[in-house]
């Protein structure tokens, strides 16, 4: 298959278009109406391969993953997705490959109403560049610079799993099979947390998603905001295979430091936390206070029973580790 019969047949064929698309793939540009009073979200990514992910990964998963981290993205910016581009390196023209990540792809595409209005391809090694744009109304974005003294820090969901099926995969932890399938999944399909993001444009003074491990990410929102935070160990929602499957000492590594969960960290006032219980409950997604926002210059002070402790974790940081350090 050449270039253009490969697009028309795994991906501009099967793109259900949006009514805010004028015009989407064909062209040499896309045309798309933004609504009126509202800002552009646009966020982009590359994967490659054995730095971002497994060589051997099911490409339907790969088509889902690629798609999610990048709707996680708009998520913690409160953002609602709209339409995305895609440029795929491929070393050869492999069509049961490209069936099934076209097929992870739409899937999760179709799920949250997203629209694929362009990309490329080319030849060469295996790496994947999404580009997501959704929109926003100014004032309601969730910016990392709005964490106030005395918020409550919240994470969504449970940390490490991911993480754990990493160490697995790079054969640094050995863990039962039953145990490792949730994580696997946990993996390969992450959910990015769209429906949260959205309701949380009215509640959280503050948001970001979880991609390289809580302990770095959160340092992110204190540098912008230039706050400190305080965090009580004993309250982190670790995945219970992996506090099953591992030492306390480990578990909290891979919670803290792991990466690959795509939850979203967020700050909020302390009166909205009942508002937060019930927003917990509508989506049947846990929503765990954490910590606490505190006058300082931008660090985290650990606390394990309201003890003082010393903790040495960052999160993943791309170009620092080896090749297969982070699958995402």
């Amino acid at each position: 298959m050449g270039e253009f019969e490969l697009i028309q047949h795994y991906f501009a064929a099967q793109v259900a278009a949006r009514a805010d698309v004028e015009l989407g793939i064909g062209d040499d540009c896309a045309l798309l109406n933004v609504p009126a009073g509202e800002c552009l979200a646009v966020s982009t990514d590359t994967l490659v391969s054995g730095v971002h992910f497994f060589a051997d990964v099911d490409p339907v998963a790969l088509g889902h993953k690629v798609l999610a981290v990048n709707l996680s993205d708009l998520a913690a910016m409160g953002a609602q997705p709209r339409w995305v581009s895609l440029a795929l390196t491929l070393p050869n023209t492999d069509e049961h490959w490209l069936a099934g990540f076209a097929q992870g792809f739409h899937a999760l595409a179709a799920q949250h109403h997203v629209s694929l209005i362009g990309g490329d391809t080319t030849r060469g090694p295996l790496s994947i560049t999404v580009s997501i744009k959704g929109s926003v109304p100014a004032t309601q974005a969730l910016r990392r610079s709005g964490a106030k003294v005395d918020d409550q820090i919240y994470v969504s969901g449970r940390l490490g799993a991911a993480a754990l099926a990493v160490q697995q995969r790079l054969h640094y932890l050995s863990i039962d099979a039953e145990a490792l399938r949730p994580c696997q999944l946990r993996m390969e399909y992450p959910q990015p947390r769209c429906e949260l993001g959205l309701a949380l444009r009215d509640i959280a003074s503050s948001a970001l998603d979880l991609s390289d491990g809580l302990a770095g990410d959160l340092m992110h929102i204190l540098r912008a905001s230039n706050v400190a935070a305080k965090i009580e160990l004993t309250d982190l929602p670790i995945d219970l295979a992996v506090n099953q499957s591992v030492t306390p000492e480990q578990a909290l590594q891979l919670a803290l430091g792991g990466g690959d969960d795509y939850e979203l960290c967020f700050t909020a006032p302390p009166e909205q936390e009942n508002t937060i219980q019930n927003l917990a409950e509508t989506l049947d997604l846990p929503l765990t206070r954490i910590g606490t926002i505190i006058t300082g210059a931008p660090k985290i002070f650990w606390y394990h029973h309201g003890n003082s402790v010393e903790l040495h974790i960052n999160g993943w940081e791309h170009f620092h580790h080896g090749e297969t350090g982070k699958t995402s």
